[in-house]
């Protein structure tokens, strides 16, 4: 009898833990068997229960790692640069516009109008500004001091040499230059060297203008669509202030050359 009693006990602990997977909220109650001390059944969580868990959990970590490495790309300023580098550009051209011109004789005196002529010296060439100190002694004359006497020949040599008509005389230790008056034919020729010096270098400006819009283009994607107009819009007053500047040189040249 007291063996189905033991068996009868056991087969309900069974039962009551095996309704508790299903159940997971019931606690077993303190089952005493043999006189011996309770013992505590923990509930079993539901599977469901568990399966919601670990999605959360994925979910959580997912979003944390997405937030972690989100990062905001900022666009560096590239207007700037830009700018800087197209006004260098252009004043270069400039510059060599510069020079082109004032290699062009005119019918007056100019100082660094002997500037280009390249004078050569004991084997060595140098520019003539470099050797000597070229002054204008009125509107029509020229006076050349050599920095060193011994070379006034070779100086009066590379002048004479000079496409530009030019028969100084020694007068002591310096040389003096009468500049001829140009003829129509001369005028002529020097205003057409003018006007295609003109033409170049407004190319050149043009280039520097091209590259630097190209440039923008590049970084158009990464650049608010304002801030893009409005780079664009300075590089063109940028364009148009140095062609304004190399056409007022070259009307300035061409009216020194007719009025000379």
């Amino acid at each position: 009898m007291a063996m189905y009693l033991r068996r009868a006990l056991l087969n309900r602990g069974v039962t009551l833990i095996r309704s508790s997977v299903v159940h997971p909220r019931i606690i077993l109650e303190p089952l005493s068997l043999y006189g011996s001390k309770s013992h505590e059944v923990a509930a079993i969580p539901d599977i469901n229960f568990i399966r919601e868990s670990r999605r959360g959990f994925a979910k959580g970590r997912r979003s944390r790692d997405d937030s972690g490495s989100t990062s905001v790309d900022v666009a560096p300023d590239i207007g700037p640069t830009v700018k800087e580098n197209a006004a260098a550009q252009m004043d270069a051209a400039v510059v060599a516009l510069s020079r082109e011109l004032s290699k062009i004789r005119t019918g007056r005196a100019s100082a660094g109008m002997l500037d280009h002529i390249i004078v050569e010296t004991g084997g060595v060439k140098m520019p003539l500004n470099r050797m000597a100190l070229v002054s204008v002694l009125d509107s029509k004359t020229l006076s050349i001091n050599p920095y060193d006497p011994n070379a006034l020949k070779a100086l009066q040599k590379a002048i004479v040499s000079s496409p530009l008509g030019l028969n100084p005389k020694e007068d002591g230790e310096r040389l003096v230059s009468s500049i001829p008056p140009l003829t129509k034919e001369h005028v002529q020729a020097m205003c057409k060297v003018v006007s295609k010096s003109s033409e170049d270098v407004k190319q050149s400006i043009r280039r520097a203008r091209q590259k630097a819009l190209d440039t923008i283009k590049k970084a158009g994607s990464s650049l608010p669509k304002d801030s893009v107009k409005r780079l664009e819009k300075e590089i063109d007053e940028l364009t148009k202030k140095f062609v304004k500047s190399a056409e007022d040189m070259c009307k300035s040249k061409e009216k020194e050359i007719t009025q000379s």
